[in-house]
């Protein structure tokens, strides 16, 4: 009869331990979820899935429910772990069962569970679900009565539910979580990122600058306008009158093309056929411009300052580009501006946007001041140099080849060596 004793002692200590360890394991694994992947997995009909995100809605009364069952899984295994010492090595033993059944627990009741809770949380959590959602319904009034003290005495603190902040992700989050902690990669990743630094990237950064627009001069003679309209490259022009900032109309080359087809073009004809501008004020994020564009059903917009002046143009494609990347992968065929050398750096014209070196180069110039590479020498020189001059910035070589017109012309640039 006493063996039996003793070996029901034993037994009854190991399957509180199990409990113990089975609620220790929950609360980690139900705490460690992905809430978004959860919201997912419930939209999908995932049974397990409804039920701990329900569970989680109230975290107090879940991990009520969860407390009071390990916390009397403890207490009880202790007292029973007490009684065996005293059977077994008498009364002398009391101090050591404590001491036993602290290591006992810790290592297979606590540790154990909980670091492979914290490892496989959806494999531990969602079966469990179903049994913590019935013990809640059987401990209910138990559950609350714990909640009401514990709420309360919370409330002394100034603490209550309503403090508790949404689950909510930033645009700086967002990012961090697509770049680090998904399993999305290459381009798909770069395009998720593309958009998201859409609001971090204003028409300044993209549009091509007022000295690079390419135009219409309604005041030229016929015959050179014809010229260049049969030469042009771009599918929608400015017509400008004398000066870029005049500038009355946009044209699109479909149609100009069948009056150049039939010879029958005109001034006239040009004006007929071109549609009002359409201007949007610099700084315009790019995410902004974006729906502007398809809210005016407009591809193609004139950037203006705070004056009226032109600064630039901008274009639908301009913006796809920042999220997709270049249509091409060839760096000469990307910007005319950039002409790889035999040794490795590049011929870049003064007037290049940095964000298209970067883009084109996979390079890290930086982008927070001037947006064109003379605004970039310039600034980090502090004068225009009178001699062609070699420093570095952020470890990328620089060189200066041709100054003109109180601006760089052209610049060598070369990236930082690989450190050995």
């Amino acid at each position: 009869m006493d063996d039996l004793s003793t070996g029901a002692l034993f037994g009854s200590i190991a399957l509180l331990v199990i409990i113990s360890a089975y609620f220790s394991g929950s609360e980690t694994a139900m705490m460690a979820l992905n809430r978004y992947r959860l919201k997912h997995l419930s939209n999908k009909g995932h049974g397990g899935a409804s039920r701990a995100s329900k569970l989680l809605e109230r975290p107090d009364r879940l991990l009520g429910v969860i407390l009071i069952g390990n916390n009397l899984a403890n207490f009880t295994a202790a007292s029973l772990a007490t009684v065996l010492a005293i059977k077994l090595l008498g009364e002398d033993s009391i101090a050591a069962a404590p001491i036993i059944c602290t290591i006992v627990f810790l290592v297979f009741a606590e540790v154990a569970p909980k670091t492979l809770a914290a490892l496989y949380p959806e494999k531990i959590a969602l079966p469990s679900s179903y049994l913590l959602q019935f013990l809640l319904w059987i401990c209910y009034p138990f559950v609350w009565l714990v909640n009401i003290m514990a709420n309360g005495f919370l409330k002394l603190f100034g603490v209550s539910h309503d403090d508790a902040g949404e689950d909510n992700l930033s645009v700086d989050e967002l990012r961090t979580v697509v770049y680090e902690g998904s399993q999305i990669a290459g381009h798909h990743q770069d395009m998720m990122l593309g958009v998201l630094d859409l609001g971090n990237v204003t028409v300044d950064d993209i549009m091509v600058p007022r000295t690079e627009i390419i135009g219409i001069d309604i005041d030229d003679d016929m015959d050179e306008i014809v010229t260049q309209l049969r030469s042009i490259q771009h599918t929608r022009l400015p017509i400008f009158k004398e000066d870029v900032d005049r500038i009355i109309g946009m044209l699109h080359m479909r149609n100009a093309a069948r009056f150049l087809i039939d010879g029958e073009l005109t001034k006239a004809a040009l004006l007929q056929e071109s549609v009002e501008p359409y201007f949007v004020p610099e700084g315009t994020p790019l995410q902004k411009q974006l729906i502007n564009f398809q809210k005016e059903k407009e591809r193609i917009a004139l950037v203006v300052d705070e004056y009226g002046d032109i600064q630039g143009i901008v274009t639908i494609e301009d913006i796809l580009e920042e999220i997709v990347g270049d249509f091409t992968s060839d760096i000469a065929a990307t910007s005319v501006d950039i002409h790889p050398q035999e040794d490795g750096s590049f011929l870049i014209d003064g007037g290049t946007h940095i964000r298209l070196i970067n883009r084109s180069l996979d390079w890290t110039l930086p982008v927070e001041g001037p947006k064109t590479l003379n605004g970039l020498i310039t600034e980090y020189l502090e004068t225009i140099p009178d001699a062609n001059v070699c420093f570095t910035i952020e470890g990328y070589r620089f060189e200066i080849i041709q100054i003109q017109d109180n601006m760089i012309r052209t610049a060598k640039l070369s990236e930082p060596p690989e450190p050995f």
